[in-house]
């Protein structure tokens, strides 16, 4: 037995120090301490004398500098270089210009929380406030869905008249320009609450305060273009669009084959030095109604006019809507929502340099402009309209569920009921946290290219799942169209969201991991640019001090990730109070088990990684959920733990960490290298599975926290519109809950009293009548049931039409009917 001793203390100082990240040379100092603590314990002298050996034969190399530069570094260089993936200029352009936030720790596989926790709580201001109380109400208020999407497929003029007085399309412009100059929290919270009373108003307001003239302006345009046209859009004077996708580059932007020559023209009866466009775009939303369009294409100079470039690459310009050439104002019709969208095309429409976004200066910069402006758009208009959806989504399906009965019990009381309604609960309490959080990222001042590729999938995707089951919970009230209809417009436009701004499967598979497994990772990014570096002597110290870090790091990871699964997360210091701290003890392991993935998969697979696109995206779901949960916590924390709403927390927890280890499980199941893959399900999963979902307890009370009102229900629905106004079915069901509820000891006696008595009158008001004159109710319980089967009736109704009303819908007619009429 003693002469085990000696190589069991390598290995346990071995794992101490890998788990604590120790030095090189500490762990030594340890281990040769333990050995002869070992021997003069009674450990075999000679198993001690060849486990010192063995320790000087790993050590010694790798802690002369000069030995290891020569023996290690320098061949592996070599062999780095030779498999490095080559990165198209997409993927190259977009690793420059994003950032990296609280994102990169979740790649350390030790995540400093406290460092999440510092961050100061996302709050508007007094001014930010005011404008949703105000302004936003207020439009909320103008909405008439019905109108805009059966009778006029478009926003009535009062309300373009609205939305351009009270600068609604300058959010995010500076005051000096006239514009609001509001924080992305308050962009997010303003396009959320829009979202709850109309996508297309949210969709008209949120895409020229996201990608968009105004934001390229603000970031890169010339002062005399600040000056002229950040003012004119402030005030809606000008209708700005962007138009970037084309029929061959949807998701390959780079690849656009519309096309600008350098050449000389005329503009405003002058000639001037310009370019000659050709172009042809399409999903272009607000072009049939802009004033000034925004155009993206690739830029030649074959006369060396401008300098001595043939092929200046991508660039972005202004043009106006009147310019001669421009073909704008035919309309797509996306899934029967009438937002204002459609192609624009032009052949040798001419436009002066000074049109140019930046100038000449910035000519061919156009993709790292729009990369920039991509990631900081995509983290507002899209999450924020589905976080909208989905809470709005979760109380009124919640009231719903209480007011509307079967078989004499509301149906929120049946279990089928109560699952679907717990997956609202607790998606919503995700997304909600999801889409602050990442907007809180931007006011940090972060491009935050991962975070906003997470926010737009996950919050999409659970904004159309939470559509089919808020559907499921309220039936014909869902699929009849009509003034009473809530859900019906969700239901059927989800897959918009899912589709724009960079569809889903691509985000997925390719972008969040790909991007997440550079940008993030502490060392494969230091490890590229060393090896890129034409400074042989420079690269080879750069690239030794991050290729021995990046070891040490993995082993950590599997260390880690082996002592998480063997342990349960049970051990580790971890910050939070005593709910939350387990849950932070759990991220911990599933940050170590990406980092150790990440790592595995890079080594093993090099440059083909990027064609694994089911491992790629199993992967980004780890990412994904463990960056989504740490929003939840922190979200928590911000609202001061409340009790409350544990059961939500709890729910989207539980539902985001099973997940996590369904993706690993696929992943290393479906490892292309399958013994690599059996040794890392050892580590990963060393005693099996262990995450379950939700189950049904969670469930049941996640279910009857959305039905009865309280504080976590209420902070739910936090900036939704639910105004119980004649437009907002939905505000007037939820208005309903608590007299609804109160109503329930009258409506079961009631109920009571007709099954066990001789009943003579049939109608419900008769029966009311007759039951006070026998005494089973008091004239104020009547008054009381009578209310209660009022509301209810509200709540249940749904609209019938003839014919005739059917076809008045203007964009139903033909083309010689809309003429006639």
């Amino acid at each position: 037995m003693s002469a085990v001793v000696p190589f069991l203390l390598l290995i346990l100082t071995g794992a101490f120090a890998a788990y604590h990240r120790l030095r090189l040379a500490t762990w030594v100092a340890i281990a040769v301490a333990a050995l002869v603590a070992g021997w003069l314990l009674g450990a075999s002298t000679t198993a001690t004398a060849v486990a010192a050996v063995l320790l000087a034969l790993v050590s010694l190399p790798l802690l002369l500098a000069p030995v290891r530069k020569a023996l290690i570094t320098a061949p592996l260089l070599k062999f780095f270089r030779k498999v490095l993936p080559p990165l198209s200029q997409t993927e190259r352009i977009a690793l420059e210009t994003g950032s990296v936030g609280f994102e990169g720790e979740l790649f350390t596989g030790d995540p400093d929380w406290e460092t999440l926790l510092s961050y100061p709580k996302p709050e508007l201001t007094a001014e930010e406030q005011a404008f949703l109380d105000g302004p936003v109400e207020e439009l909320c208020r103008m909405v008439d869905e019905w109108q805009i999407n059966h009778v006029q497929a478009d926003l009535p003029p009062e309300l373009w008249d609205f939305i351009k007085k009270h600068r609604f399309f300058g959010m995010i412009i500076p005051k000096e320009y006239g514009g609001l100059g509001f924080s992305a929290l308050a962009h997010h919270k303003v396009i959320q609450k829009l979202s709850t009373a109309s996508s297309v108003v949210s969709s008209t307001v949120g895409v020229p305060n996201s990608l968009g003239p105004g934001e390229l302006l603000m970031h890169y345009g010339t002062p005399e273009q600040k000056e002229y046209y950040l003012p004119r859009l402030a005030v809606g004077e000008e209708v700005p669009c962007f138009a970037l996708t084309g029929p061959f580059a949807g998701s390959d932007a780079t690849s656009i084959p519309d096309f600008g020559i350098v050449c000389k023209g005329e503009w405003n009866g002058a000639q001037v030095l310009g370019v000659r466009l050709t172009f042809d775009k399409r999903y272009i939303t607000l072009a049939p109604v802009s004033t000034l369009i925004g155009l993206a294409f690739r830029m030649y100079d074959p006369d060396g006019l401008i300098g001595d470039r043939r092929d200046i690459g991508i660039t972005l310009a202004l043009m106006p809507r009147d310019t001669p050439g421009v073909d704008a104002g035919r309309r797509h019709f996306p899934l029967n929502s009438p937002f204002q969208n459609g192609p624009v095309r032009g052949k040798d429409v001419f436009i002066p340099l000074s049109q140019l976004i930046g100038g000449v200066d910035m000519a061919g910069m156009g993709w790292n402009m729009l990369n920039e402006c991509l990631a900081v758009g995509r983290s507002i208009t899209l999450p924020s309209t589905a976080s909208g959806g989905v809470k709005f989504a979760a109380v009124v399906a919640g009231a719903y569920a209480r007011i509307r009965k079967q078989f004499g019990l509301s149906i929120g009381r049946f279990e089928g009921v109560e699952e679907a309604l717990s997956r609202i609960g607790g998606k919503a309490y995700a997304a909600s946290a999801l889409s602050q959080a990442t907007a809180a990222a931007v006011d940090r001042g972060d491009v935050p290219s991962v975070p906003s590729a997470i926010a737009k999938y996950h919050c999409t995707e659970m904004g159309r799942q939470v559509a089919g089951d808020f559907m499921d919970i309220v039936g014909g009230k869902g699929i009849i169209l009509g003034p009473r209809n809530i859900g019906g417009r969700a239901w059927q436009a989800s897959p918009i969201a899912i589709t724009v701004e960079g569809a889903n499967i691509m985000t997925r598979s390719l972008l969040i991991f790909g991007q997440g497994a550079i940008l993030c990772h502490p060392w494969v990014m230091k490890e590229m640019k060393a090896a890129q570096d034409p400074d042989e002597a420079r690269g080879l110290v750069e690239f030794d001090r991050n290729l021995f870090g990046h070891i040490g790091f993995a082993i950590s990871n599997a260390v880690r990730s082996f002592w998480f699964g063997i342990t349960g997360s049970k051990i580790g210091k971890a910050p939070g109070d005593g709910y939350t701290r387990r849950y932070f003890r759990k991220l911990d392991r599933y940050s170590a088990n990406l980092a150790l993935m990440a790592d595995v998969s890079m080594l093993m697979l090099g440059g083909k990684l990027k064609f694994k696109e089911s491992l790629s995206g199993r992967l980004g779901d780890v990412l994904s959920h463990l960056y989504m949960t740490s929003a939840m916590l922190k979200r928590y924390h911000d609202e001061g733990a409340p009790e409350a709403e544990q059961p939500l927390l709890a729910w989207a927890f539980h539902d985001s960490v099973h997940k996590i280890e369904t993706a690993l499980s696929a992943a290393l199941r479906n490892f292309p290298i399958r013994p690599v893959g059996w040794l890392m399900w050892a580590l990963v999963f060393p005693l099996g599975r262990r995450a379950v979902a939700p189950g049904d307890r969670l469930s049941h009370r996640v279910a009857s926290l959305l039905m009865n009102p309280g504080p976590a229900r209420e902070r739910l629905g936090q900036g939704v519109y639910l105004t119980p106004a004649p437009n907002n079915p939905g505000g007037r069901i939820n208005s309903y809950l608590a007299k609804a509820i109160a109503a329930e000891p009258v409506e079961r006696k009631f109920l009571k009293a007709l099954k066990n008595s001789d009943i003579e009158a049939l109608d419900f008001a008769s029966q009311l009548e007759e039951g006070v004159r026998e005494g089973w109710i008091t004239e104020a319980e009547r008054e009381q049931l009578q209310e209660l089967r009022e509301l209810t009736l509200d709540a249940i109704s749904v609209d019938d039409f003839d014919t005739e009303e059917l076809r008045s819908a203007g964009y139903r007619a033909t083309r010689e009917e809309r003429e006639t009429a």
